[in-house]
């Protein structure tokens, strides 16, 4: 099934680079998550939840370079507020392995 978007549409979906700077337990998630901080360059240190505490612990995450979506609504999960989304990939058991760019690529570059 083909279903083709425009270079538009695509292009409403704003994607940059930031790096993780700071991340905590977050107990009070329904699911196991951390709160993360992540420096997006020129729009600044955005906060986040990331259910990715099967794959990775909260000391190594940080200094990681990830994929986010910067532009869609905040989002309130529990006493957190979520300012972008960390993209990431399902492996096979479900667990979630973080988007990352090949190489280091300065803070809030946005995905062409």
């Amino acid at each position: 099934m083909e279903n083709n978007i425009t270079w538009e549409q695509f292009m409403a979906v704003d994607l940059r680079v930031g790096t993780i700077v700071q991340a905590e337990a977050f107990p009070q998630a329904r699911k196991p998550a951390y709160k993360l901080w992540v420096d997006l360059g020129e729009l600044g240190i955005k906060k986040s939840s990331a259910q990715i505490t099967k794959r990775y612990t909260l000391e190594e995450v940080v200094g990681k370079q990830v994929i986010c979506v910067t532009n869609f609504p905040k989002k309130q999960i529990g006493p957190w507020l979520s300012e972008v989304l960390v993209t990431g990939f399902e492996d096979e058991e479900g667990h979630i392995v973080l988007a990352q760019p090949q190489a280091n690529v300065p803070n809030g570059k946005r995905l062409i």
